[in-house]
């Protein structure tokens, strides 16, 4: 059962998620809040950094909602970062200007995950809801806001490795060197997450997506082992709003994922989504997947693609996105180009 808490004027990607009747496919994009927007840059420029940034809720709310201002999306999805698990379970990190994340300390052995402790979201995640319920109060129930958070795996593989990496080959030594240990941390952080997620909707968040960032880079046997049976238990436990899971280069793992309880499956642009939709059936939405990089190209070359990319997931149960997080360097015209071709293609 679905909890509204709020009217809203513009429902659309909660629709298309339960798969209802639809005017036109709705839109939004991953890593919208920030990254293209001047306006977004201004913000960041008054406090030292990514993570002061994403900590004060006024802020953090003022950043989400510029996308829904600026770019007229059909969703705001709340301004944060899925490494702020580790933070909160013992393991704090840094953002490395233009290098991404890093962790000062790695998880090596058994005495680290013995001290890694369930999150206590209340004490440890207070800023994420409070920049929930600010959010929900500005946008007054233009459209419906989404809440987030990393999959067990991809937290995991930060943790143990300490950084991103090509190879995530001391995350992935790990399960096969210790599969108990791993699955003893994957527990903990499946456990923080569920809290984490339940927080966020009683915040106010309509929808939660939970990002595997790198579920690409295990083979589907690991991925059945260290990661499908934590995200049921995640899908499982959240029972109040519609859930998608977008689970990156995992291509081997649809059937896997559409037994699942999310809603909506995320496709990066790597997938065909008529070969996704085969495997995964009709009671599924799909979410997705336009090459980021296609809004490079001039106006009427990303027209041209978002009506393929339109064409190939037809007209029902499809959130129109990009197969990825939009780049900093696009001109944000161009994100508008493709937010409107969206609108103008996809009327039903």
């Amino acid at each position: 059962m679905y909890i509204c808490s709020m009217e809203l004027k513009n429902d659309l990607l909660l629709r298309a998620a339960k798969g209802e009747k639809v005017e036109r496919t709705p839109v939004w994009l991953m890593r919208q809040a920030g990254r293209i927007l001047p306006e977004y840059r201004k913000v960041r420029a008054s406090v030292s950094g990514f993570i002061e940034l994403a900590q004060t809720p006024e802020l953090a709310a003022e950043v989400t909602i510029q996308p829904v201002d600026i770019l007229d999306v059909d969703a705001a999805i709340i301004f944060s970062d899925i490494l702020v698990i580790p933070e909160a379970m013992g393991l704090p990190y840094e953002m490395i200007e233009k290098k991404g994340p890093r962790f000062p300390e790695t998880i090596k052995s058994k005495a680290d995950v013995d001290k890694m402790r369930v999150a206590d979201v209340e004490e440890s995640l207070s800023y994420v809801t409070k920049a929930i319920e600010i959010t929900k109060k500005e946008l007054n129930g233009r459209v419906p806001l989404i809440g987030f958070a990393g999959a067990p795996w991809t937290i995991f593989a930060y943790m143990v490795e300490g950084s991103g990496s090509k190879t995530f080959s001391k995350a992935k030594a790990m399960l096969y060197t210790d599969p108990e240990l791993s699955h003893q941390l994957l527990s903990k952080i499946t456990d923080s997450t569920i809290a984490y997620l339940k927080a966020q909707i009683s915040a106010g968040a309509d929808l939660v997506q939970v990002f595997d960032s790198w579920a690409g880079i295990l083979s589907h046997d690991q991925y059945k082992e260290f990661a499908i049976p934590y995200l049921k238990k995640i899908a499982d436990a959240i029972q109040e709003v519609p859930k998608t899971i977008f689970a990156k280069d995992a291509h081997a793992a649809f059937a896997d994922l559409s037994k699942l309880d999310y809603q909506t499956i995320g496709l990066d642009w790597t997938m065909n989504p008529r070969e996704v939709r085969k495997i995964v059936g009709s009671n599924k939405t799909l979410q997705g997947n336009l090459d980021p990089c296609v809004l490079y190209a001039d106006k009427n070359t990303i027209r041209v693609h978002t009506r393929n990319m339109l064409q190939h997931f037809g007209t029902e149960r499809h959130i129109a996105n990009l197969g990825h997080g939009v780049y900093p360097d696009i001109n944000p015209d161009h994100v508008k180009y493709f937010i409107e071709a969206v609108k103008e293609y996809s009327q039903k």
